[in-house]
């Protein structure tokens, strides 16, 4: 694809970088600045200036709210942002429920659901994994149960639990893959169903990560009452939607701009902390030497990013290749996190969870470095492990 910025490019960069220098609310910057933990109206601020702008959702198709940008559009957008240090808006129902809905929804699940995704009022969570299917998903136990009622309207009955549900605390509804056929194949008795997290029966207990953050949470749904028309696509035949809703997801996570600031931050850190032999560590030959690998797989990663958003525009929906994106987005952001913390040094110590937050020990850079090391150890694991990653490379690309 062509990469040189045409007039109106760089006049779309400058209008971007002054919207989000003059609408990025400040309180929410703050926060960040202080390390504070964010809550939900913190993340849905911003979404919601992005949406009166008619900016939240890019991707999307243009007839239902999407910009209509072009691939460098989109590109300088992500750029914009990750140089700003913006939060993102989250992936959950924006990424990847809305994709599924506009493609296998019907007419009415489409009205009813995707404003909600599009302007900030509706905060969804993903029902995937269970204690036992994570990267074997279709191993799923959670069930589900058609029933008919007396006035003739069909429900399903969900019984089962989900697990590292990503901010469930938060969420208003939620999308579960449930098993709704127990005597068929693994993968062909499963069902997608859109449940409002309100419902009875529904319970979310808190799992406190390594860094002793609550980002996660088992959902355990004990006769959950559904209605079927909730349900995405045909009955036992979610799985469809569930891979498609994972090449998304997939997509998302490779994450190169923040990626590429983050890197910048890296030799910021680099440059200010001394190496052993004297001197700033970034001259010290064996650090750079990493810097300089990392930067040239990045770069590597970027043009395939690329790539990808520019087959999307053309209509083509993301296919194996977000496996790609997925296992060397995910392998860079934790040797970020490894080189951040390895610039820092005995800096790092004072963060450590059970050890407490200093903050007259070592700068201010410091904090969270350590957080954001064992916090990031999941990336290669959510959405699909990397090793998982490399059989669908290997039967879907390389035909093995």
């Amino acid at each position: 694809m062509d990469l040189d910025f045409s007039p109106e490019d760089i006049a779309f960069r400058e209008e971007a970088r002054a919207f989000i220098a003059e609408n990025y609310p400040q309180a929410l910057r703050e926060k960040q600045q202080r390390g504070e933990d964010l809550g939900k109206e913190d993340y849905l601020s911003w979404h919601r200036i992005l949406a009166k702008k008619g900016w939240s959702v890019p991707s999307w198709p243009a007839e239902f709210g999407g910009t209509g940008w072009t691939p460098t559009q989109k590109y300088i957008w992500s750029e914009e942002q990750a140089r700003a240090d913006t939060i993102g808006i989250l992936p959950f129902g924006v990424s990847m429920l809305a994709p599924v809905i506009y493609t296998f929804g019907t007419q009415e699940q489409k009205e009813k659901f995707l404003p909600g995704i599009r302007d900030g009022l509706v905060w969804w969570c993903q029902g995937y994994s269970e204690p036992g299917a994570g990267s074997d998903l279709a191993s799923l136990k959670t069930k589900a149960e058609r029933v008919t009622e007396a006035d003739g309207k069909e429900y399903y009955i969900v019984n089962g639990q989900k697990t590292w549900t990503t901010l469930g605390q938060h969420a208003d509804w939620g999308f579960f893959l449930v098993r709704t056929d127990p005597n068929a194949k693994p993968q062909a008795g499963i069902s997608f169903l859109l449940i409002d997290m309100k419902t009875p029966g529904i319970e979310v207990r808190r799992i406190t990560t390594l860094e002793g953050g609550h980002e996660v949470n088992d959902v355990f749904l004990d006769n959950v009452k559904v209605p079927v028309e909730n349900r995405i696509f045909h009955e036992n035949q979610g799985w469809t939607c569930a891979k498609a809703l994972l090449a998304h997801e997939r997509s998302g996570i490779a994450g190169v701009a923040r990626s590429k600031r983050g890197l910048e931050r890296v030799r910021e850190i680099a440059s200010t902390e001394q190496s052993d032999m004297g001197g700033p560590l970034l001259n010290d030959p064996f650090f750079r030497r990493k810097v300089a690998e990392l930067e040239i797989d990045l770069t590597a990663l970027e043009f395939t990013e690329l790539r990808t958003l520019a087959g999307e525009s053309s209509g083509k929906g993301p296919g194996p290749e977000s496996s790609i994106l997925k296992i060397k987005g995910t392998e860079i952001q934790q040797r970020l996190n490894e080189l951040a913390l390895e610039a820092v040094g005995h800096y790092g110590a004072p963060y450590l969870r059970d050890i407490g937050h200093n903050t007259n020990i070592g700068p201010d850079y410091a904090e969270g470095l350590a957080g954001d090391y064992f916090n990031g150890r999941k990336t290669s694991i959510y959405g699909g492990s990397n090793e998982i990653q490399r059989n669908i490379i290997a039967k879907a690309v390389l035909g093995l």
